[in-house]
């Protein structure tokens, strides 16, 4: 598993043994950096269920500014965080506006003074994504508020949905029912 495009691409990535995480595909974050586009440079990211922190750190080597890695065991943890050292270095620029919280990513919440994301990738483990997604836009709903632009990208399998009110899917990225898709959601506009 490496860093699938930007200044940083063909860094590996460590991803712990065993079956506690599950990297999105090298080809699946191509697709949809594609299609961000340079939506990213200069962006701040929030990396729910981060895991290996492949969607930040793809981020960060194609221009993002800085962000928030949110993973809740301590030994995924302490290896994004050797992620992040590799990708930095490769960079050339320190791990200064880039923060790991041991947490759990439908409690997280924004340190004072830290700026709203416009980006949030969210990769939780697909047997708990129809458990976990109502409360991932609650929480996003809330902190997500001040940046009514900010995009929420969501991996699941293509054949689930997940919908919340106020936002909306504007696109899916990948298709079959069996393989992992993006759905990128926003705040829905009020009509005028």
């Amino acid at each position: 598993m490496r860093i699938s495009g930007g200044e940083a691409r063909g860094i590996p990535l460590l991803v712990p043994k065993g079956d506690a995480v599950r990297p999105a595909t090298d080809g699946m974050r191509q697709s949809v950096f594609s299609s961000l586009g340079q939506v990213v440079v200069g962006a701040r990211f929030l990396d729910l269920f981060a895991g290996s922190g492949a969607y930040g750190l793809d981020a960060l080597s194609r221009g993002a500014r800085g962000g928030r890695f949110v993973e809740k065991h301590g030994r995924t943890a302490s290896l994004l965080k050797q992620n992040i050292t590799a990708v930095c270095r490769s960079l050339g620029r320190t791990s200064d506006g880039v923060v790991v919280s041991t947490a759990d990513a439908t409690q997280v919440s924004l340190a004072v003074g830290e700026a709203v994301p416009d980006l949030v990738f969210v990769d939780p483990p697909y047997s708990i994504i129809q458990a976990v997604a109502p409360k991932v836009f609650t929480k996003l709903t809330e902190l997500l508020a001040p940046n009514p632009d900010a995009l929420v990208l969501f991996e699941l399998p293509g054949g689930e949905d997940v919908s919340a009110e106020g936002w909306e899917c504007v696109r899916r990225i990948g298709k079959g029912a069996r393989q992992p898709t993006v759905a990128i959601f926003r705040h829905e506009r009020e009509p005028r």
